[in-house]
């Protein structure tokens, strides 16, 4: 899959995250990535000085490595995240 960095494109990937109960916060700090993930808390915090392409690309890497209950989420959302899985990143 192709995947356009575009503000849509994120804004699905933040969609997605909402629908699986974790807020995405964006906030300034010392990142060795562009995002992490608080577990206890389901919080996603990425750095907001990190470019689009940077931020989609660390929300993608994180839910390719969350446990995800599918039960969470519409037929559409359950195509995204199948095709996210599958989707080899190059940084």
């Amino acid at each position: 899959m192709a995947l356009t960095y575009t503000q849509y494109t994120l804004e699905k990937l933040e969609l997605l995250l909402k629908a699986l109960d974790y807020k995405v916060r964006y906030e300034k700090g010392s990142f060795k990535t562009g995002a992490c993930v608080i577990e206890s808390s389901r919080v996603v915090v990425v750095n907001k000085f990190s470019t689009i392409e940077s931020k989609i690309l660390s929300l993608i890497t994180l839910l390719q490595q969350i446990q995800v209950d599918e039960s969470l989420l519409d037929e559409k959302q359950i195509a995204f995240l199948a095709s996210l899985k599958q989707t080899t990143l190059q940084l």
